[in-house]
């Protein structure tokens, strides 16, 4: 996949419409957002599959604020990041069923 860009141009607070460098739209679904070492980054999944994903993967973007008030999405490459994001989202997945069970 290219490098991505994207706006939240949809009206469904949950979908993120990405739109690639060569134009292409792709609608995803926010799955988490999640701050790392002063950046924050947004884990999103394909509503449609994706050719080379299977249905439970998900893709990591970083998040930029943009001076006229949208949002900018960038795929992450950096697998280092990629890891520490997914284990914040995991830890923090991890601790909201333990302070859900009932003791």
């Amino acid at each position: 996949m290219d490098k991505e860009v994207t706006d939240r141009n949809n009206k469904d607070d949950d979908i993120i419409t990405v739109v690639t460098q060569d134009g292409r739209q792709i609608d995803f679904y926010e799955i988490a957002g999640i701050a790392h070492k002063g950046n924050f980054y947004a884990i999103l999944q394909p509503v449609e599959l994706l050719e080379g994903m299977a249905e439970d993967e998900a893709l990591v973007f970083k998040v930029t604020h943009q001076p006229n008030g949208d949002n900018k999405f960038e795929i992450e490459l950096d697998d280092a990041i990629i890891d520490a994001v997914f284990a914040e989202y995991n830890r923090l997945l991890d601790n909201a069923k333990k302070s859900g069970k009932k003791d």
